[in-house]
């Protein structure tokens, strides 16, 4: 079998996923074609069934903006005649979904036929897709895949809500790989952040106003007053300037390390005792996933589909957005309490367990078959 695969190339979740479901499926003898503008950030593997294709945008004055779409859609259409590839699984409706199914109708033209899958991530959906100016791309990229996946029941439920969907959605969740990121315990000098008193809280994410990283700062600061402790912020976005200007503001800029963006998220994880989410809304929550993976118990709200990964006093503990009062006590009561804080650890890892990506991506195997065998 052999799978092209469409995605972001960023540290975005989506990206993250659909670069080590590849690596995933390669290693099960499919070959696997990863597509899209620059090299995915966690593609780090050399493998005679991986391959990547960079698409290139000729800038031309003519456009204000360079169709990216369209320099998408022909370098599909050209990989999928030259590798002769079985199947399309793209990651976000749009403008994915939307050039591939294009590519879909080029190579059907030259008598080539090859089924589309699309997976949701989120804010395909609730952000760009819920624009006015996008919607009626986004209805017809979903309903024109041949399959459709989504991360969470919560995100199914909000495309079925908001978009007339014809087609039947499948929730195959977010998943990590134990395989690959193993136990960094033994290697992981705490000593290089903190001292062996203090507790360090982490966070994860792109810094947009979705991720409230505010209120991490917020949540933090309490912690900081009650527990000797440090916080490291990992990403960078927009709000990064507003989260470090609010650290000078109230003196605490020497016990918060903003890291930036960082391609090996697990080595600041294995310091960490604690994992802050706040954002105002998930559609899963794979920074949260890949904490608990990490023995880290996670403190985040209970939108969207965090509480399908984040389970009450299993893994952590959720809040309503904007509970600053009610994350802090309780980030407080778990840190001062050597004995509940391993008890949380280690129930975080193995409630992790149960999204390793050996139990979920036969359902994706399942699906490719069924799409394949579809158009035979």
């Amino acid at each position: 079998m052999k799978i092209a695969i469409v995605c972001y190339p960023t540290f975005g979740g989506s990206g993250v996923i659909a670069t080590e479901m590849g690596l995933s499926l390669a290693s099960k003898g499919i070959e696997v074609h990863f597509i899209t503008y620059k090299h995915p950030v966690r593609l780090d593997v050399l493998s005679s069934k991986v391959y990547f294709h960079e698409v290139h945008v000729p800038e031309y004055p003519l456009f204000h903006f360079q169709p990216y779409e369209l320099a998408l859609s022909s370098k599909l259409v050209d990989t999928v005649q030259k590798f002769k590839i079985d199947l399309l699984h793209v990651h976000y409706a749009i403008p994915h979904a939307y050039a591939a199914y294009m590519a879909k109708k080029m190579l059907a033209e030259k008598g080539i036929k090859i089924p589309l899958v699309t997976t949701l991530h989120g804010t395909d959906i609730t952000l760009v897709g819920s624009h006015p100016f996008y919607k009626s791309a986004v209805t017809f990229s979903i309903n024109n895949s041949d399959y459709v996946t989504s991360v969470s029941k919560s995100l199914k439920e909000q495309t079925i809500n908001f978009f007339n969907i014809n087609k039947e959605i499948s929730v195959i969740p977010n998943f990590v790989d134990f395989s690959r990121h193993q136990d960094h315990s033994e290697s992981c000098d705490r000593s290089s952040i903190a001292p062996d008193n203090f507790k360090i809280l982490t966070h994860v994410s792109n810094f947009r106003p979705v991720k409230r990283v505010l209120d991490v700062v917020k949540v933090f600061e309490k912690v900081f007053q009650k527990i000797p402790s440090k916080l490291i912020m990992v990403g960078d976005g927009p709000d990064k300037i507003i989260a470090e200007n609010y650290c000078l503001n109230k003196e605490i800029q020497n016990h918060v390390i903003f890291l930036g963006n960082t391609s090996d998220v697990y080595e600041v994880l294995c310091y960490s005792d604690l994992f802050l989410l706040t954002s105002e809304t998930e559609s899963f929550g794979l920074a949260a996933l890949e904490a608990m993976m990490m023995s880290v118990p996670v403190i985040s709200t209970n939108t969207g589909g965090l509480p399908e990964v984040n389970i009450e006093n299993e893994s952590g503990f959720l809040f309503k957005v904007g509970d600053i009062e009610g994350m802090s006590r309780k980030s407080i009561d778990l840190l001062a309490s050597s004995k509940l804080l391993n008890q949380m650890k280690a129930s975080a890892r193995n409630t992790a367990l149960k999204f390793n990506i050996d139990n979920v991506i036969d359902s994706y195997l399942e699906i490719y078959k069924k799409a394949i065998n579809r158009i035979n």
